[in-house]
């Protein structure tokens, strides 16, 4: 059993202490705990109070501590220590949003790279000059330690930590569940240039959702703007502006995601991985991996592919 101990500090938005609920509490290996300096009822930020069920005991035997909330007012001294004490005895350490201020008044970020929500990131760099912010990213994890950006950034990285702890598969039925899209990289930008699909019908999603029932073929820019019914400069344009991402960097992230899953979840040969997931080859793929992931292929499938029980 893999145990979380959520430590909300105050003033602290509701839907931020909910995602982590959200996401690990799908996975049957998760125990999650909702600490505070305090249990009881905890006022949040334009929602409803919620019921603490844990004091600062909760941190104490945890596998990953997350902190959430703060909004970059001062912690409490309890908490504080509370995280430096879990992250000196090797607990994995995590932060949602503007809990990246919490890590860093502990001094758990000092010489790290860190993110938080695009609107604060400057006030962390000025106040914790000793953090290596990085407001464009989703998240960021440097050395053990894992921050995110907000919203929707924070259920990306749960998610991650969810593929890290049992695998790609596990991470997309757990996405599937919450309705939610599949991991995105942290490296991905915060900012996109249009956050809504325009009204006009344009998206591209038919297109990115026809590309990924292909992965296995030798798809060009020339084809997906060919279904798109526009130009490989529209395309390329539209394309950053919906996703982050140019078509061919889209294309490589998803194709080394249906490799992990491919590993995690078959016997097949690399060369037969390579081919489905449209990479070419197996030295094309352990590239790849090595390069994305940080392992070769043969590495990632002894690490994650063995039996797996809950979600199916």
């Amino acid at each position: 059993m893999h145990r979380i101990a959520v430590v909300a500090v105050q003033p602290v938005l509701s839907f931020d202490v909910s995602i982590p609920l959200m996401i690990f509490n799908s996975v049957p290996q998760y125990e999650v705990r909702v600490c505070a300096v305090r249990p009881g009822p905890m006022p949040t930020v334009g929602g409803p109070d919620i019921v603490v069920p844990y004091g600062l005991e909760g941190p104490a035997g945890a596998d990953t501590v997350i902190a959430v909330g703060s909004g970059g007012a001062e912690a409490p001294a309890e908490v504080l220590d509370a995280l430096r004490t879990a992250a000196a005895g090797g607990v994995r350490i995590a932060s949602l949003c503007t809990g990246a201020f919490v890590l860093a008044q502990a001094g758990l970020l000092d010489g790290r790279r860190a993110t938080t929500h695009w609107g604060l990131a400057d006030d962390l760099a000025a106040r914790f000059p000793a953090v290596d912010v990085q407001p464009d990213r989703l998240f960021v994890e440097d050395g053990g330690i894992y921050t995110s950006a907000g919203a929707a950034a924070a259920i990306d990285l749960c998610l991650h930590l969810v593929r890290v702890d049992y695998g790609a598969s596990v991470a997309n039925t757990v996405a599937r569940l919450a309705v939610v899209p599949p991991v995105r990289p942290g490296g991905q930008s915060q900012f996109i240039e249009t956050p809504l699909p325009p009204e006009r019908g344009t998206s591209l999603a038919p297109t990115r959702a026809w590309a990924l029932e292909r992965l296995d073929l030798p798809l060009t820019l020339a084809d997906l703007a060919r279904h798109a019914g526009t130009s490989v400069r529209t395309l390329t344009r539209r394309f950053r502006a919906e996703t982050g991402l140019s078509p061919l960097q889209w294309l490589l992230q998803r194709r080394i995601h249906r490799a992990r899953e491919l590993l995690e979840t078959t016997g097949l040969p690399m060369d037969l991985v390579a081919e489905k997931s449209g990479l070419g080859s197996s030295d094309s793929l352990r590239k790849h991996m090595a390069a994305q992931v940080g392992v070769t292929p043969t590495a990632y499938r002894a690490s994650f592919n063995r039996a797996r029980t809950g979600i199916r």
